[in-house]
């Protein structure tokens, strides 16, 4: 009688165990299916293409699992990839995500040992790439002996960071892209947009004016080359001339 109660009472055990592991086998199927990454939106890239953040993003074997990777990627941190900060990933909708990147804050960079060194705005070096990334300006004229990722541009005058980042703030202000900046040892400043070059000069206190003014000038000399100068630019917007290139 004995035996036949423990037998019993072990069957029981084993369907109940048994009904527990398919609730949630059932439940893990469900889960896996119905959040499954169908759709997927990228917000805030600028140095990597939508298509190589979800493949930076999306890896493993719950790479496409939005409840995972919305866990997995919580505006945390992230390493190995050169320029990002950190991301985030948003559930939209079961199987739709928004992969939000936080870039590193760049002011510019210089051409180093056939790289670009790119640099936060108090001359830090933060990463070092074979590419020349759009949007970031390359800054020229700094006298400095070398360049290590991770240290402070050693430069003469530290003050000229300072400098970079008024300027770069101006340009994203107007919503102008800079391919180059030169800054001259005479404290002259010379901004290159394609074929034109555009001489600021050396006055500090003038140089929103004159930046304001750059994207109706640039507008009407698009085609041409040449060097658009305004340092003498006046308060009634007079001194300013534009000298074609072999001319």
């Amino acid at each position: 009688m004995f035996e036949k109660k423990r037998k019993k009472k072990g069957i029981i055990i084993l369907a109940v165990v048994l009904v527990l592991a398919a609730l949630l086998a059932g439940s893990v199927f469900y889960i896996l299916k119905k959040y499954t990454v169908q759709t997927v939106y990228v917000k805030g890239n600028m140095h990597y293409t939508q298509e190589e953040i979800k493949d930076l993003v999306m890896t493993g074997p719950l790479g496409h699992n939005s409840l995972y990777l919305s866990f997995q990627y919580s505006k945390k941190g992230v390493e190995n990839i050169p320029f990002v900060d950190a991301m985030d990933v948003n559930i939209l909708s079961p199987d739709t995500i928004e992969i939000l990147v936080y870039e590193k804050a760049l002011a510019g960079c210089i051409a180093y040992m056939d790289s670009y060194m790119y640099f936060d705005r108090d001359g830090y070096v933060v990463e070092y790439s074979n590419i020349l990334t759009p949007g970031v300006p390359q800054i020229t004229g700094l006298d400095f002996d070398h360049a290590v990722l991770g240290e402070r541009l050693p430069v003469q005058d530290e003050k000229i960071f300072d400098s970079i980042m008024d300027l770069k703030k101006l340009l994203d202000k107007y919503e102008l892209t800079a391919d180059k900046i030169y800054f001259h040892s005479s404290d002259d400043i010379t901004v290159y947009f394609g074929d034109v070059k555009v001489a600021l000069g050396d006055d500090r206190a003038n140089l929103e004016n004159k930046v304001m003014r750059l994207p109706q000038l640039l507008a009407k000399l698009e085609g041409e080359a040449g060097t658009l100068r305004m340092e003498n630019l006046t308060e009634d917007k007079t001194g300013v001339t534009f000298q074609k290139s072999g001319e």
